[in-house]
Protein backbone atom coordinates (compact mmCIF):
# COMPACT_ATOMS: atom_id res chain seq x y z
CA UNK A 1 0.00 0.00 0.00
CA UNK A 2 1.84 3.34 -0.97
CA UNK A 3 2.81 5.93 2.00
CA UNK A 4 0.01 8.44 0.76
CA UNK A 5 -3.02 5.63 1.51
CA UNK A 6 -1.00 4.29 4.85
CA UNK A 7 -0.90 7.76 6.14
CA UNK A 8 -4.68 8.55 4.96
CA UNK A 9 -5.36 5.26 6.76
CA UNK A 10 -3.97 6.73 9.72
CA UNK A 11 -5.52 10.02 9.87
CA UNK A 12 -9.19 7.82 9.27
CA UNK A 13 -8.28 6.53 12.74
CA UNK A 14 -7.81 9.44 14.60
CA UNK A 15 -10.56 11.59 13.29
CA UNK A 16 -12.91 8.22 14.43
CA UNK A 17 -14.64 9.40 17.72
CA UNK A 18 -15.02 6.49 21.11
CA UNK A 19 -18.31 5.74 19.53
CA UNK A 20 -17.39 5.06 16.27
CA UNK A 21 -14.62 2.72 17.33
CA UNK A 22 -16.60 1.03 19.30
CA UNK A 23 -19.47 0.44 16.48
CA UNK A 24 -16.49 -0.71 14.08
CA UNK A 25 -15.12 -3.48 16.45
CA UNK A 26 -18.77 -4.71 16.77
CA UNK A 27 -19.86 -3.96 13.14
CA UNK A 28 -16.41 -6.16 12.42
CA UNK A 29 -16.48 -8.79 14.83
CA UNK A 30 -20.48 -9.85 13.69
CA UNK A 31 -19.69 -13.05 12.33
CA UNK A 32 -16.22 -13.72 14.10
CA UNK A 33 -14.11 -13.38 17.33
CA UNK A 34 -11.89 -10.50 17.02
CA UNK A 35 -8.38 -12.43 18.20
CA UNK A 36 -9.45 -14.45 14.24
CA UNK A 37 -9.45 -11.09 12.68
CA UNK A 38 -5.87 -9.51 11.06
CA UNK A 39 -7.20 -6.31 9.96
CA UNK A 40 -9.16 -5.68 13.61
CA UNK A 41 -5.77 -6.19 15.46
CA UNK A 42 -4.33 -3.94 13.05
CA UNK A 43 -6.82 -1.64 13.75
CA UNK A 44 -5.83 -1.99 17.64
CA UNK A 45 -2.53 -1.41 16.79
CA UNK A 46 -2.83 1.85 14.89
CA UNK A 47 -5.19 3.16 17.51
CA UNK A 48 -2.85 2.79 20.42
CA UNK A 49 0.40 4.02 18.00
CA UNK A 50 1.20 7.79 17.23
CA UNK A 51 2.90 6.86 13.74
CA UNK A 52 3.01 3.90 11.27
CA UNK A 53 6.12 1.32 12.25
CA UNK A 54 5.91 -1.52 10.42
CA UNK A 55 8.21 -3.07 12.43
CA UNK A 56 6.85 -2.97 15.40
CA UNK A 57 3.43 -3.58 13.28
CA UNK A 58 4.77 -7.06 12.02
CA UNK A 59 6.03 -7.84 15.52
CA UNK A 60 3.19 -7.54 17.70
CA UNK A 61 0.89 -9.52 14.97
CA UNK A 62 3.25 -12.74 14.51
CA UNK A 63 0.31 -13.93 11.84
CA UNK A 64 0.76 -10.99 9.77
CA UNK A 65 2.95 -11.67 7.09
CA UNK A 66 4.96 -8.14 5.17
CA UNK A 67 3.31 -9.78 1.56
CA UNK A 68 0.03 -9.23 3.53
CA UNK A 69 0.11 -5.38 4.55
CA UNK A 70 -0.77 -3.68 1.42
CA UNK A 71 -4.15 -5.88 1.13
CA UNK A 72 -5.21 -5.75 4.94
CA UNK A 73 -4.53 -1.92 4.88
CA UNK A 74 -6.82 -1.97 2.02
CA UNK A 75 -9.39 -4.28 3.40
CA UNK A 76 -9.11 -2.52 6.55
CA UNK A 77 -9.64 1.03 5.08
CA UNK A 78 -12.97 -0.13 3.47
CA UNK A 79 -14.31 -1.90 6.54
CA UNK A 80 -13.89 1.23 8.62
CA UNK A 81 -15.46 3.53 5.59
CA UNK A 82 -18.29 0.32 5.68
CA UNK A 83 -19.24 0.50 9.19
CA UNK A 84 -18.99 4.84 9.58
CA UNK A 85 -21.48 4.69 6.84
CA UNK A 86 -23.90 2.88 8.74
CA UNK A 87 -23.83 4.66 11.88
CA UNK A 88 -23.80 7.98 9.87
CA UNK A 89 -26.85 6.88 7.90
CA UNK A 90 -29.84 8.03 10.08
CA UNK A 91 -28.29 11.79 10.49
CA UNK A 92 -27.27 11.84 6.51
CA UNK A 93 -30.75 11.97 4.22
CA UNK A 94 -28.73 11.66 1.11
CA UNK A 95 -26.98 8.14 2.51
CA UNK A 96 -30.92 6.85 2.82
CA UNK A 97 -31.56 7.85 -0.60
CA UNK A 98 -28.95 6.24 -1.69
CA UNK A 99 -29.43 3.38 0.24
CA UNK A 100 -33.04 3.04 -1.17
CA UNK A 101 -31.96 3.30 -4.64
CA UNK A 102 -29.09 0.36 -4.39
CA UNK A 103 -32.06 -1.42 -2.78
CA UNK A 104 -34.05 -0.69 -5.84
CA UNK A 105 -31.53 -2.03 -7.96
CA UNK A 106 -31.26 -5.56 -5.64
CA UNK A 107 -35.14 -5.96 -6.30
CA UNK A 108 -34.49 -5.28 -10.08
CA UNK A 109 -31.75 -7.63 -10.34
CA UNK A 110 -34.27 -10.40 -8.73
CA UNK A 111 -36.83 -9.55 -11.13
CA UNK A 112 -39.17 -7.99 -8.28
CA UNK A 113 -39.84 -5.04 -10.60
CA UNK A 114 -43.10 -3.55 -8.31
CA UNK A 115 -41.26 -3.49 -5.17
CA UNK A 116 -38.39 -1.73 -7.26
CA UNK A 117 -40.66 0.70 -8.24
CA UNK A 118 -41.54 1.79 -4.89
CA UNK A 119 -37.96 2.42 -3.29
CA UNK A 120 -37.44 4.01 -6.41
CA UNK A 121 -40.77 6.05 -6.00
CA UNK A 122 -39.50 6.88 -2.04
CA UNK A 123 -36.22 7.88 -2.71
CA UNK A 124 -37.45 10.55 -4.95
CA UNK A 125 -39.82 12.38 -2.84
CA UNK A 126 -37.05 12.40 -0.17
CA UNK A 127 -34.32 13.49 -2.66
CA UNK A 128 -36.91 16.42 -3.74
CA UNK A 129 -38.09 17.02 -0.22
CA UNK A 130 -34.45 17.28 0.91
CA UNK A 131 -33.29 19.13 -2.45
CA UNK A 132 -31.00 16.45 -4.03
CA UNK A 133 -31.66 17.04 -6.85
CA UNK A 134 -29.28 14.84 -8.92
CA UNK A 135 -30.23 11.89 -6.76
CA UNK A 136 -33.83 12.55 -7.49
CA UNK A 137 -32.75 11.95 -11.82
CA UNK A 138 -30.61 9.04 -10.63
CA UNK A 139 -33.68 7.71 -9.53
CA UNK A 140 -36.31 8.57 -11.79
CA UNK A 141 -33.53 7.71 -14.75
CA UNK A 142 -33.51 4.19 -13.08
CA UNK A 143 -37.59 4.12 -12.90
CA UNK A 144 -38.04 4.83 -16.83
CA UNK A 145 -35.94 1.92 -17.16
CA UNK A 146 -38.42 -0.20 -15.63
CA UNK A 147 -41.08 1.20 -16.85
CA UNK A 148 -39.59 1.00 -20.38
CA UNK A 149 -38.48 -2.44 -20.42
CA UNK A 150 -41.54 -4.32 -18.61
CA UNK A 151 -45.11 -4.38 -18.03
CA UNK A 152 -45.20 -3.00 -14.24
CA UNK A 153 -47.85 -0.70 -13.13
CA UNK A 154 -47.86 1.48 -16.06
CA UNK A 155 -51.05 3.56 -16.24
CA UNK A 156 -52.21 5.76 -19.53
CA UNK A 157 -49.79 8.65 -19.74
CA UNK A 158 -47.16 7.22 -17.63
CA UNK A 159 -44.40 8.06 -20.34
CA UNK A 160 -45.39 11.73 -20.80
CA UNK A 161 -45.60 12.07 -16.73
CA UNK A 162 -42.23 10.32 -16.45
CA UNK A 163 -40.79 12.49 -19.25
CA UNK A 164 -41.81 16.12 -18.29
CA UNK A 165 -40.70 15.16 -14.72
CA UNK A 166 -37.33 14.20 -15.79
CA UNK A 167 -36.97 17.79 -18.37
CA UNK A 168 -38.59 19.78 -15.07
CA UNK A 169 -35.61 18.24 -12.48
CA UNK A 170 -32.87 18.51 -15.36
CA UNK A 171 -33.75 22.06 -15.70
CA UNK A 172 -33.60 22.39 -12.23
CA UNK A 173 -30.17 20.88 -12.27
CA UNK A 174 -28.91 22.99 -14.75
CA UNK A 175 -30.10 26.23 -13.20
CA UNK A 176 -28.26 25.30 -9.62
CA UNK A 177 -25.31 24.79 -11.27
CA UNK A 178 -25.04 27.70 -13.37
CA UNK A 179 -25.48 29.95 -10.14
CA UNK A 180 -23.22 26.85 -7.85
CA UNK A 181 -20.56 27.41 -10.80
CA UNK A 182 -20.29 30.99 -10.73
CA UNK A 183 -19.83 30.93 -6.89
CA UNK A 184 -17.26 28.97 -6.93
CA UNK A 185 -15.48 30.96 -9.85
CA UNK A 186 -15.81 33.79 -7.75
CA UNK A 187 -14.44 32.10 -4.83
CA UNK A 188 -11.66 31.25 -6.31
CA UNK A 189 -11.18 35.07 -7.67
CA UNK A 190 -11.30 36.27 -4.13
CA UNK A 191 -8.33 33.72 -3.07
CA UNK A 192 -6.50 34.86 -5.50
CA UNK A 193 -7.31 38.72 -5.14
CA UNK A 194 -8.12 39.03 -2.16
CA UNK A 195 -10.44 42.49 -2.00
CA UNK A 196 -9.88 44.77 -5.31
CA UNK A 197 -7.23 47.26 -5.26
CA UNK A 198 -7.81 49.85 -7.92
CA UNK A 199 -10.55 50.42 -10.54
CA UNK A 200 -9.08 48.49 -13.18
CA UNK A 201 -9.31 45.66 -10.33
CA UNK A 202 -12.98 46.91 -9.80
CA UNK A 203 -13.71 46.52 -13.75
CA UNK A 204 -12.03 42.74 -14.47
CA UNK A 205 -14.08 41.71 -11.37
CA UNK A 206 -16.98 43.06 -12.73
CA UNK A 207 -16.75 41.66 -16.21
CA UNK A 208 -15.68 38.71 -14.90
CA UNK A 209 -18.89 38.15 -12.68
CA UNK A 210 -21.00 39.78 -15.86
CA UNK A 211 -19.59 37.27 -18.68
CA UNK A 212 -20.58 34.36 -16.54
CA UNK A 213 -23.96 35.60 -14.88
CA UNK A 214 -26.05 33.15 -16.10
CA UNK A 215 -29.92 34.80 -17.37
CA UNK A 216 -31.94 33.15 -14.79
CA UNK A 217 -34.42 34.70 -13.12
CA UNK A 218 -34.60 34.54 -9.30
CA UNK A 219 -37.80 33.58 -10.10
CA UNK A 220 -37.49 30.62 -11.86
CA UNK A 221 -34.96 29.09 -9.40
CA UNK A 222 -36.03 26.68 -6.65
CA UNK A 223 -34.31 26.84 -2.71
CA UNK A 224 -30.83 25.38 -3.74
CA UNK A 225 -30.43 27.94 -6.83
CA UNK A 226 -31.73 30.73 -5.05
CA UNK A 227 -28.59 29.93 -2.18
CA UNK A 228 -26.42 29.50 -4.71
CA UNK A 229 -27.63 33.10 -6.55
CA UNK A 230 -27.29 35.01 -3.21
CA UNK A 231 -23.95 33.21 -2.75
CA UNK A 232 -22.46 34.49 -6.25
CA UNK A 233 -23.63 37.94 -5.47
CA UNK A 234 -22.46 38.18 -1.73
CA UNK A 235 -18.98 37.18 -3.55
CA UNK A 236 -19.10 39.57 -6.38
CA UNK A 237 -19.77 42.85 -3.56
CA UNK A 238 -17.86 40.97 -0.88
CA UNK A 239 -14.98 41.61 -2.99
CA UNK A 240 -15.56 44.67 -4.36
CA UNK A 241 -16.00 46.23 -0.81
CA UNK A 242 -19.28 47.11 -1.87
CA UNK A 243 -21.20 46.38 1.81
CA UNK A 244 -24.49 47.50 2.00
CA UNK A 245 -25.31 45.37 -1.27
CA UNK A 246 -23.19 42.76 0.46
CA UNK A 247 -25.45 42.86 2.95
CA UNK A 248 -28.72 42.33 1.47
CA UNK A 249 -27.69 39.24 -0.48
CA UNK A 250 -26.30 37.76 2.55
CA UNK A 251 -29.36 38.38 4.75
CA UNK A 252 -31.26 36.76 1.90
CA UNK A 253 -29.55 34.16 1.83
CA UNK A 254 -29.86 33.49 5.88
CA UNK A 255 -33.37 34.06 5.19
CA UNK A 256 -33.58 31.56 2.92
CA UNK A 257 -32.92 28.69 5.64
CA UNK A 258 -35.39 30.62 8.22
CA UNK A 259 -38.41 30.15 5.74
CA UNK A 260 -37.34 26.39 5.04
CA UNK A 261 -35.72 25.74 8.62
CA UNK A 262 -35.36 21.73 8.23
CA UNK A 263 -32.97 22.91 5.05
CA UNK A 264 -30.47 24.50 8.32
CA UNK A 265 -29.95 20.37 9.69
CA UNK A 266 -29.71 19.10 5.96
CA UNK A 267 -27.46 21.49 4.60
CA UNK A 268 -26.00 23.34 7.75
CA UNK A 269 -22.51 23.74 5.69
CA UNK A 270 -24.47 26.32 3.46
CA UNK A 271 -26.47 27.54 6.43
CA UNK A 272 -23.12 28.53 8.23
CA UNK A 273 -21.37 29.93 5.09
CA UNK A 274 -24.46 32.60 5.14
CA UNK A 275 -24.39 33.73 9.06
CA UNK A 276 -20.90 34.21 8.24
CA UNK A 277 -21.08 36.17 5.22
CA UNK A 278 -23.58 38.24 6.77
CA UNK A 279 -21.81 38.17 10.41
CA UNK A 280 -18.72 39.65 7.83
CA UNK A 281 -20.65 42.21 6.42
CA UNK A 282 -21.99 43.38 9.22
CA UNK A 283 -18.36 43.74 11.10
CA UNK A 284 -17.27 45.74 8.23
CA UNK A 285 -19.81 47.95 8.14
CA UNK A 286 -19.37 48.72 11.83
CA UNK A 287 -23.43 47.54 12.43
CA UNK A 288 -22.26 46.19 15.99
CA UNK A 289 -25.75 45.65 17.31
CA UNK A 290 -26.83 43.83 14.18
CA UNK A 291 -23.41 41.91 14.84
CA UNK A 292 -24.45 41.10 18.53
CA UNK A 293 -27.88 39.56 17.08
CA UNK A 294 -26.43 37.32 14.31
CA UNK A 295 -23.43 36.06 16.80
CA UNK A 296 -25.76 35.14 19.21
CA UNK A 297 -28.06 33.28 16.33
CA UNK A 298 -24.60 31.12 15.86
CA UNK A 299 -23.48 30.73 18.72
CA UNK A 300 -26.99 29.22 19.56
CA UNK A 301 -26.77 26.88 16.15
CA UNK A 302 -25.78 23.71 18.33
CA UNK A 303 -29.04 23.91 19.97
CA UNK A 304 -31.09 23.82 16.98
CA UNK A 305 -28.78 21.02 15.29
CA UNK A 306 -26.71 18.36 16.76
CA UNK A 307 -23.15 19.13 15.07
CA UNK A 308 -21.73 16.35 17.75
CA UNK A 309 -21.89 13.95 15.31
CA UNK A 310 -20.54 15.62 11.76
CA UNK A 311 -16.85 16.67 12.08
CA UNK A 312 -17.20 18.97 9.26
CA UNK A 313 -20.50 20.80 10.37
CA UNK A 314 -18.29 21.06 13.77
CA UNK A 315 -15.73 22.26 12.32
CA UNK A 316 -17.13 24.94 10.15
CA UNK A 317 -19.49 26.15 13.80
CA UNK A 318 -16.25 26.62 15.36
CA UNK A 319 -14.73 28.31 12.54
CA UNK A 320 -17.03 31.05 12.08
CA UNK A 321 -17.20 31.26 15.92
CA UNK A 322 -14.04 32.07 16.51
CA UNK A 323 -13.50 34.33 13.29
CA UNK A 324 -16.31 36.47 14.59
CA UNK A 325 -15.87 36.43 18.35
CA UNK A 326 -12.51 37.78 17.13
CA UNK A 327 -13.95 40.49 15.37
CA UNK A 328 -16.52 41.09 18.10
CA UNK A 329 -13.51 42.40 20.09
CA UNK A 330 -12.22 44.04 17.41
CA UNK A 331 -14.70 46.41 16.84
CA UNK A 332 -15.00 46.90 20.85
CA UNK A 333 -11.14 47.75 20.95
CA UNK A 334 -10.60 44.76 23.91
CA UNK A 335 -7.80 43.34 22.70
CA UNK A 336 -6.16 42.62 25.86
CA UNK A 337 -9.67 40.30 26.28
CA UNK A 338 -9.64 39.00 22.65
CA UNK A 339 -6.22 37.54 23.51
CA UNK A 340 -7.74 34.84 25.88
CA UNK A 341 -8.97 32.96 22.46
CA UNK A 342 -6.01 32.61 21.47
CA UNK A 343 -4.13 29.16 23.60
CA UNK A 344 -7.45 27.26 22.81
CA UNK A 345 -7.30 28.46 19.05
CA UNK A 346 -3.84 28.00 18.86
CA UNK A 347 -3.99 24.39 20.00
CA UNK A 348 -6.86 23.09 17.64
CA UNK A 349 -4.76 24.32 14.89
CA UNK A 350 -1.70 22.63 15.68
CA UNK A 351 -3.21 19.54 16.97
CA UNK A 352 -5.55 19.91 13.25
CA UNK A 353 -8.71 19.04 15.73
CA UNK A 354 -10.77 20.45 12.51
CA UNK A 355 -8.66 20.04 9.93
CA UNK A 356 -9.31 23.48 8.59
CA UNK A 357 -7.51 23.94 5.06
CA UNK A 358 -4.29 26.51 5.02
CA UNK A 359 -6.62 29.24 3.95
CA UNK A 360 -8.30 29.29 7.11
CA UNK A 361 -5.22 29.06 8.98
CA UNK A 362 -3.56 31.93 7.00
CA UNK A 363 -6.40 34.02 8.34
CA UNK A 364 -6.37 32.89 11.71
CA UNK A 365 -2.84 33.70 12.07
CA UNK A 366 -3.22 37.39 10.68
CA UNK A 367 -6.13 38.05 13.16
CA UNK A 368 -3.96 36.64 16.28
CA UNK A 369 -1.49 38.51 15.24
CA UNK A 370 -3.48 41.99 15.00
CA UNK A 371 -5.04 40.82 18.73
CA UNK A 372 -1.69 40.73 19.90
CA UNK A 373 -0.69 44.26 18.66
CA UNK A 374 -3.68 45.57 19.74
CA UNK A 375 -2.62 44.42 23.05
CA UNK A 376 0.91 46.06 22.74
CA UNK A 377 2.11 42.70 22.69
CA UNK A 378 4.44 43.20 19.56
CA UNK A 379 6.51 40.40 19.99
CA UNK A 380 3.95 37.72 19.88
CA UNK A 381 2.46 39.44 16.70
CA UNK A 382 5.96 38.97 15.00
CA UNK A 383 5.73 35.91 15.90
CA UNK A 384 2.73 34.57 14.17
CA UNK A 385 3.14 37.35 11.54
CA UNK A 386 6.30 35.22 11.11
CA UNK A 387 4.07 31.98 9.85
CA UNK A 388 2.45 33.91 7.11
CA UNK A 389 5.48 35.28 6.18
CA UNK A 390 7.42 32.46 5.64
CA UNK A 391 4.81 30.42 3.69
CA UNK A 392 6.35 29.35 0.22
CA UNK A 393 3.33 30.21 -1.83
CA UNK A 394 3.59 33.72 -1.95
CA UNK A 395 0.51 34.01 -4.50
CA UNK A 396 -1.76 32.61 -2.17
CA UNK A 397 -3.89 35.21 -0.86
CA UNK A 398 -1.56 37.85 -1.73
CA UNK A 399 -3.21 40.32 0.35
CA UNK A 400 -2.97 38.81 3.63
CA UNK A 401 0.72 38.05 2.66
CA UNK A 402 1.07 41.91 2.11
CA UNK A 403 -0.50 43.46 5.20
CA UNK A 404 1.42 40.91 7.33
CA UNK A 405 4.49 42.05 5.91
CA UNK A 406 3.57 45.60 6.64
CA UNK A 407 2.43 45.20 10.21
CA UNK A 408 5.57 43.03 10.47
CA UNK A 409 7.44 45.93 10.10
CA UNK A 410 5.52 48.12 12.21
CA UNK A 411 5.72 45.74 15.10
CA UNK A 412 9.40 46.26 14.56
CA UNK A 413 9.39 49.82 14.29
CA UNK A 414 7.56 49.75 18.12
CA UNK A 415 10.15 47.12 19.52
CA UNK A 416 12.85 49.49 18.23
CA UNK A 417 14.49 47.11 15.77
CA UNK A 418 15.49 50.24 13.62
CA UNK A 419 18.26 48.62 11.94
CA UNK A 420 15.84 45.73 10.98
CA UNK A 421 13.16 47.79 9.90
CA UNK A 422 15.78 49.30 7.64
CA UNK A 423 16.80 46.44 6.26
CA UNK A 424 13.23 44.66 5.75
CA UNK A 425 11.70 47.88 4.32
CA UNK A 426 13.33 47.23 0.78
CA UNK A 427 12.46 43.44 1.20
CA UNK A 428 9.00 44.56 1.55
CA UNK A 429 9.07 46.97 -0.90
CA UNK A 430 10.21 44.54 -3.85
CA UNK A 431 7.28 41.42 -2.66
CA UNK A 432 4.49 44.49 -2.93
CA UNK A 433 5.98 45.31 -6.72
CA UNK A 434 6.31 41.90 -7.22
CA UNK A 435 2.49 40.83 -7.09
CA UNK A 436 1.61 44.59 -8.25
CA UNK A 437 0.26 45.58 -5.01
CA UNK A 438 1.60 48.62 -4.32
CA UNK A 439 -1.10 51.11 -3.30
CA UNK A 440 -0.78 54.91 -2.30
CA UNK A 441 -1.25 53.91 1.71
CA UNK A 442 1.44 51.47 1.69
CA UNK A 443 3.67 54.08 0.05
CA UNK A 444 2.88 56.21 2.29
CA UNK A 445 3.39 54.04 5.01
CA UNK A 446 6.70 52.32 3.99
CA UNK A 447 7.91 56.17 3.40
CA UNK A 448 7.39 57.13 6.97
CA UNK A 449 8.87 54.09 8.42
CA UNK A 450 12.21 55.15 5.81
CA UNK A 451 12.00 58.85 7.34
CA UNK A 452 11.86 57.88 10.64
CA UNK A 453 14.50 56.08 12.37
CA UNK A 454 16.94 58.29 14.74
CA UNK A 455 14.74 61.47 14.43
CA UNK A 456 14.23 63.60 17.73
CA UNK A 457 11.07 63.23 19.32
CA UNK A 458 9.68 66.63 17.91
CA UNK A 459 10.70 65.64 14.48
CA UNK A 460 9.24 62.18 14.91
CA UNK A 461 5.67 63.66 16.07
CA UNK A 462 5.29 66.05 13.04
CA UNK A 463 5.69 63.13 10.80
CA UNK A 464 3.03 61.10 12.42
CA UNK A 465 0.94 64.24 12.19
CA UNK A 466 1.98 64.32 8.48
CA UNK A 467 1.10 60.56 7.72
CA UNK A 468 -2.06 61.20 9.45
CA UNK A 469 -3.35 64.02 7.54
CA UNK A 470 -2.29 62.07 3.98
CA UNK A 471 -4.03 58.93 5.16
CA UNK A 472 -7.45 60.41 6.14
CA UNK A 473 -8.68 61.45 2.63
CA UNK A 474 -7.58 57.84 1.54
CA UNK A 475 -9.56 55.95 3.70
CA UNK A 476 -12.68 57.59 1.94
CA UNK A 477 -11.00 56.22 -1.39
CA UNK A 478 -12.93 53.44 -2.67
CA UNK A 479 -10.24 51.85 -4.17
CA UNK A 480 -8.03 52.75 -1.50
CA UNK A 481 -9.69 51.84 1.40
CA UNK A 482 -9.00 47.97 1.28
CA UNK A 483 -5.61 48.82 3.25
CA UNK A 484 -8.19 49.62 6.05
CA UNK A 485 -9.88 46.60 6.46
CA UNK A 486 -7.05 44.79 6.87
CA UNK A 487 -4.97 47.33 9.58
CA UNK A 488 -6.22 50.22 11.57
CA UNK A 489 -3.13 52.64 10.85
CA UNK A 490 -4.94 55.37 11.60
CA UNK A 491 -5.91 54.37 15.17
CA UNK A 492 -1.94 53.70 15.60
CA UNK A 493 -0.72 56.91 14.28
CA UNK A 494 -3.31 58.40 16.51
CA UNK A 495 -1.79 56.59 19.55
CA UNK A 496 1.55 58.29 18.99
CA UNK A 497 -0.13 61.62 18.48
CA UNK A 498 -2.17 61.52 21.49
CA UNK A 499 0.15 59.38 23.46
CA UNK A 500 -2.23 56.06 24.47
CA UNK A 501 -2.27 52.77 23.71
CA UNK A 502 -4.02 51.96 20.88
CA UNK A 503 -6.65 49.75 22.75
CA UNK A 504 -8.10 52.90 24.22
CA UNK A 505 -8.10 54.94 20.96
CA UNK A 506 -10.40 52.31 19.59
CA UNK A 507 -12.36 52.01 22.50
CA UNK A 508 -13.06 55.59 22.67
CA UNK A 509 -14.24 55.29 18.59
CA UNK A 510 -16.26 52.39 19.35
CA UNK A 511 -18.08 54.52 22.04
CA UNK A 512 -18.54 57.79 20.36
CA UNK A 513 -19.94 56.00 17.09
CA UNK A 514 -22.44 54.23 19.54
CA UNK A 515 -23.91 50.81 19.77
CA UNK A 516 -26.00 51.51 16.90
CA UNK A 517 -26.52 49.19 13.85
Amino acid sequence: MPKQRTDDLIQLIRSMTSAEKRHFRLFATRNQASDELLFLQMFDFFDKKSGYDEAALLKKIPALKKTQLANLKAHLFRQILTSLRLLSKNRNEDIQVREMIDYARVLYDKGLYRHSLDWLTRAREQALACQYIGLAIEALEFEKLIEAQYITRSLEGRAVELSEQTHELNTRLVRVSAFSNLSLQMYGLYLKRGFIRNRQDYQQVQAFFKGRLPEIRWEELDFMGRVYYCQSYVWLYHICQEFAPCFRYAQRWVDLFAQEPVMKTVHAPLYLKGLHNLLSTLFHSLRYERFLEHLAVLERFPGEVDISQNRNVEGLYHLYLYLHRINWHYLEGTFSEGVALIPELARCIETNTYNWDAHRVLVFYYRMACLYFGNDDYARAIDYLNKIINQKVIDYRADIQCFARILNLIAHYELGNETLVEYQIRSVYRFLLHIEDLQQVQREILHFLRRTPGMRRGDLLEEFRQLHTRLLPLRQDPFERRPFLYLDIISWLETKLEGRRIQEVIQDKFLRRGRGG
